[in-house]
């Protein structure tokens, strides 16, 4: 069978790479000039960094056997090892350990992160009645009502818009923190079900690393997932958007660019208003919903350094920004310290990054590139002292870079997917439905993949 995966990302990527293993012929029609979606590398002072997505979850195997499938499983490698910080309450604190997503087990962890009076109302989190949870709920609002809201601005707040850029106190627990949310479903305390989910995580040997990159940039992945896709047989065109879907007695006609391509089923791989658009006539309830996801815009800001220009090489590997402290970046990664491929590649260069920009903050986005490095260096030598000015700089806009998972995102996502079960051979995937990470992507592309491979009667 023939399947269009419109949208190169790396779900669609993904897509492609499963539809192939099952015996199908694939093309895939990426509307921009490149493939990749948020995974971007490039090359600031010579040397290579990535300018989308730096690293993926190591503890779901869906992006480390993409990744090896491509060809990449000896470039596969965690962070160095270091710490993460939190800068907060004037000044750069160690984070603290025991957490899920910033909720403790034991409120002593925060300690120094939040005030004496905010880790004492965490403390009295068992004294409150039983924590049920019915249906859905905000992070934000549960974590708040069990721990006090300082654990929530603190903490929950940075960790989990480093994920989205939203806001947390309309992002769906559910979805965004499942674990936890079905943890403290079954427990009476908050802390008790996040002691169960780290006490189950140890019995399951899950001490490893969090996180993983590649050697070179996680901008790496797409062009060797296409190379393997192209091997395979896929014609994979760039320059090519999708303006048309139409149903036909054999399967579908995909309007692109001057060409009508014919196929058998398709996935599409586009962000939500994308699919909107494709699905106005088709599937108006489907493309109603998805006209409604919304997105958070962000820039990141990589800065390189001569490290004689500094009068001290910042430690550890970055950290986070509350945004209740009205800091203007979100984040820094201390890429040189992180990687060790990013260190190794100049010795004499300190590469590192910042983020900027959350939901609803979109002129970030408006201002312009000397704007947001000047901001960037502002914070940077507020927090550790840097005064040096970089040697290079590049700024990349991320414009509706995150979708929002509010509350009921998994309501509307089952939603959509039931009417489309109306038109055989169609399917969605991406970030704007399972999870927005890179294993979570790859996982909703293989479900899409599958969806379309099998026989028609069975759909």
């Amino acid at each position: 069978m023939h399947v269009i995966v419109a949208g190169g990302g790396i779900a669609g990527l993904a897509a492609a790479h499963h539809l192939l293993e099952g015996g199908a012929r694939v093309t895939v029609l990426e509307a921009s000039s490149r493939l990749g979606g948020k995974l971007r590398a490039g090359r600031v002072a010579g040397v290579a960094v990535d300018l989308g997505a730096e690293s993926m979850l190591a503890r779901r195997p869906e992006g480390l056997e993409l990744a090896r499938a491509a060809g990449l499983g000896d470039a596969l490698q965690p962070p160095a090892a270091g710490t993460a910080a939190i800068w907060t309450r004037g000044a750069v604190r160690p984070m603290p350990t025991g957490h899920v997503m910033g909720v403790p087990g034991d409120p002593a962890v925060l300690e120094g992160v939040v005030s004496p009076e905010g880790v004492a109302r965490a403390a009295r989190e068992t004294e409150l009645p039983p924590a049920g949870i019915g249906g859905d709920v905000a992070v934000g609002e549960y974590v708040a009502a069990r721990l006090g809201r300082e654990v929530v601005d603190r903490l929950v707040e940075p960790l989990l818009g480093g994920v989205y850029a939203g806001d947390v106190y309309r992002t769906s627990l559910r979805a965004a923190v499942p674990a936890l949310h079905e943890a403290a479903r079954k427990e009476g305390s908050l802390l008790a079900a996040v002691r169960g989910i780290q006490e189950r995580s140890a019995a399951r040997g899950q001490d490893g690393p969090v996180f993983t990159g590649i050697a070179g940039g996680m901008g790496r992945l797409p062009a060797a997932v296409a190379d393997a896709c192209r091997a395979a047989g896929a014609e994979i065109l760039t320059g090519a958007p999708v303006t048309e879907l139409r149903r036909t007695p054999q399967g579908w006609t995909v309007a692109a660019g001057d060409r009508a391509l014919h196929a058998d089923a398709v996935v599409l791989a586009v962000p939500a208003p994308a699919a909107a658009r494709l699905l106005a006539d088709l599937e108006p309830g489907a493309s109603a919903e998805l006209a409604a996801v919304e997105y958070a815009s962000m820039a990141l800001v990589t800065l390189a350094f001569r490290r004689t220009d500094l009068a001290r090489v910042p430690e550890g590997r970055g950290f986070l920004v509350p945004s209740v402290d009205g800091r203007a970046i979100k984040a820094s990664t201390f890429s040189s310290n992180k990687w060790t491929w990013c260190a190794e590649q100049d010795p004499d260069l300190f590469v590192l990054r910042t983020s900027l920009g959350r939901y609803g903050e979109e002129g970030v986005l408006g201002r312009d590139d000397a704007d947001l490095v000047a901001a960037s260096l502002a914070d940077l030598r507020a927090a550790v002292g840097l005064d040096a000015r970089p040697v290079d700089t590049a700024v990349t806009r991320w414009r509706d870079g995150l979708p929002q998972y509010p509350v009921g995102h998994l309501e509307r996502t089952a939603r959509i997917r039931r009417r489309l079960g109306a038109l055989p051979g169609l399917a969605v995937c991406g970030a704007a439905y399972d999870g927005v990470g890179i294993p979570a992507c790859v996982a909703s592309a293989r479900a899409a993949a599958g969806q379309v491979l099998r026989p028609a009667g069975t759909r």
